[in-house]
């Protein structure tokens, strides 16, 4: 890869900076991991600081939660980046879960992010499981730090726990729950990708009991629950229930 010119922005995640210094510090930045790539530690660190920490989808996602920030997006560019120089093996693996352990919980959401853009255009192989996929190292790295993910309280983490890389990777059982919690913790099912594709009667099941409890404690049963009971049948949910 050629050093002064970072990936193509279409192998990128959408949502890059608006303002011409943030863009103009991002492509810096992605050229500088070319360059060394121990260099994406601080560029991760800074990330919010250049480009801003506003939501991708403002109108329909004002926190942020359910579909990224733009530093969310800057910092998967930079994990982008790194892949496309150290290429998707065990370094890049180690490199990525130490940016995972020792950053904050912004940071974190970039390297999950990273590893969603990675799974998208198909960086890691086309197989489902990390011990037949192209980048096996990487693969498992990364369902290390979902798993991590999964088990905080944070509903941004969560979230970006079950895009597309979580939705390839993640087992059955450790999937079924995590859509589970993002409706507990009340985030939209639009956080997770390939949800219709990997519904099944468990989850159905699952989700009925809930929406169950949720009525003997007389608690509002959350719209979504209305979406994984229908979703196996092509059906619209109803609204929520009280």
């Amino acid at each position: 890869m050629n050093a002064d010119r970072p990936a193509a922005a279409s192998a990128l995640p959408s949502g890059p900076p608006t303002d011409l210094a943030g863009s103009d510090w991002l492509t810096d930045a992605r050229a500088e991991v070319v360059r060394d790539p121990d260099s994406i530690t601080r560029a991760f660190a800074f990330a919010a600081r250049r480009v801003g920490r506003a939501p991708r989808r403002p109108d329909t996602d004002p926190a942020g939660v359910v579909h990224g920030t733009v530093d969310d997006a800057a910092r998967a560019s930079l994990v982008v980046s790194l892949a496309d120089t150290v290429g998707t093996g065990p370094d890049c693996a180690a490199r990525l879960v130490a940016l995972y352990r020792q950053g904050d919980a912004a940071e974190r959401r970039g390297v999950l992010r990273g590893l969603d853009a990675l799974a998208e255009r198909d960086g890691l192989g086309s197989a489902d499981t990390a011990a037949g996929c192209d980048a096996p190292a990487l693969v498992a790295a990364g369902l290390e730090l979902a798993a991590d993910a999964l088990r905080t309280n944070d509903p941004s983490l969560v979230a970006a726990a079950v895009g597309p890389f979580g939705a390839r990777y993640l087992d059955q059982h450790a999937w079924r729950h995590a859509i589970l919690k993002l409706v507990f913790q009340e985030v939209s099912l639009e956080a997770a990708s390939g949800l219709a594709d990997r519904a099944d009667d468990e989850l159905e099941r699952m989700a009925r009991d809930f929406a169950a409890e949720r009525q003997a404690a007389g608690r509002p049963v959350p719209t979504d629950l209305g979406l994984l009971t229908n979703i196996r049948l092509g059906t619209t949910p109803g609204t929520t229930k009280e």
